[in-house]
């Protein structure tokens, strides 16, 4: 089977050839009201043509499992470009947006609009299930293939770097950890923090990986528990702790770590050998309220104007005609995987997982 290379693969692709909070909703809950989006027909959006313009109102709902901010950096930019619309979210951690969106299925219908949440491998349950629909965007056309479903299902709309973060307090840049057979050297022992890939989508795509890898597999995340490897609840928890040195080093994310930077945290990150990388999808659910306003926003998203928003939020974009602010060459190399045997081993590393860490 084709061998996908998780993240920096897709995004040098791209470039040489052109991937735990509590719920808010920024504008009210969930809505079963469709859009009413209209055709106006006044001297102000006729143009010369006397052709009326498309206006668009109401409401699209988000779930997703991004940090609040750049969330919020989305509904801001999309509600300036489309005024008479209100982008409502829903965010949580990966597993609580997925047992969400089941829990909503199984009662016959998803409140949702659009779906955005970091494992890729979710998005194949998705399909499957009949929780999303089938749309081809029209910004499409500005994304390298691999981005998309081969049934249209699901497109990737953000790039993410699963590395090595460490506190530059009480870690000197010389003696982080470079590989993640370094996290294993006894030295580190009980200063090692990672998010429970439970709860948070992006480290359970990282463990999907690990364990998937014949060079890593099971017997890697045993020697890691062993090293006293601790679980955080949720993303934003384990880069907090880490920033506040009750840990020294841990298996984190690229952007989130960037975020925490410019705030003046102490902490770094660095891209290892066979970096893990995600691309994180967004689809359109089927059936769902307000299905116009659910494809200008998946528009929205994968748009130039909507991808330098995710850019200027330190995540990398999926389109070749948006400036990146990740340094592609400090990522000495990236972890391929089967991804297809990755969705399909999903539920039984996972529960692997859990039985090396007491979980279960």
């Amino acid at each position: 089977m084709k061998k996908v290379t998780c993240l920096f693969l897709a995004m040098i692709m791209v470039l040489s050839l052109l991937t735990g909070c509590n719920s808010g909703n920024n504008g009210g809950g969930s809505s079963n009201d469709s859009q009413n989006n209209t055709d106006t027909n006044t001297p102000s959006d006729t143009g010369d043509t006397g052709t009326p313009e498309k206006t668009y109102s109401g409401k699209v709902m988000l779930y997703s499992s991004m940090q609040e901010d750049q969330l919020v950096a989305i509904k801001e930019g999309f509600e300036k470009k489309y005024p008479g619309v209100t982008m409502e979210y829903y965010f949580a951690g990966t597993s609580k947006v997925v047992t969400k969106i089941s829990t909503e299925a199984q009662a016959g219908h998803v409140d949702a609009d659009v779906i955005w949440v970091g494992d890729a491998a979710d998005y194949v349950s998705f399909k499957d299930e009949g929780i999303l629909q089938q749309y081809s965007s029209p910004e499409a056309a500005g994304l390298d293939p691999a981005y998309i479903d081969a049934d249209g299902y699901y497109t990737a709309a953000r790039l993410v770097g699963v590395g090595i973060a460490y506190n530059t307090v009480t870690v000197k840049p010389e003696d982080a950890p470079k590989t993640w057979n370094d996290l294993l050297d006894p030295k580190w022992k009980d200063q090692i923090v990672m998010s429970d890939p439970g709860t948070a989508g992006t480290t359970k795509y990282w463990m999907n990986a690990m364990m998937c890898s014949d060079k890593y597999g099971a017997d890697y995340m045993q020697k890691l528990k062993d090293n006293g490897c601790l679980l955080e609840s949720g993303t934003t928890a384990t880069h907090n702790q880490l920033a506040a040195q009750a840990y020294q080093v841990g298996v984190c994310l690229d952007y989130v770590t960037a975020n925490l930077v410019a705030e003046g945290s102490p902490i770094a990150f660095l891209y290892p050998e066979d970096t893990v990388s995600i691309a994180s999808p967004i689809g359109l659910v089927a059936d769902c309220n307000n299905e116009e306003n659910g494809k200008l926003l998946y528009d929205f998203i994968l748009s130039k104007e909507g991808q330098e928003i995710l850019v200027a939020n330190n995540l990398v974009s999926v389109r070749s005609d948006v400036e990146q602010s990740v340094d592609l060459s400090a990522i000495p190399s990236m972890l391929e995987c089967d991804f297809a045997k990755l969705a399909s081993d999903s539920g039984s590393n996972l529960e692997n997982f859990n039985k090396i860490f007491g979980l279960s």
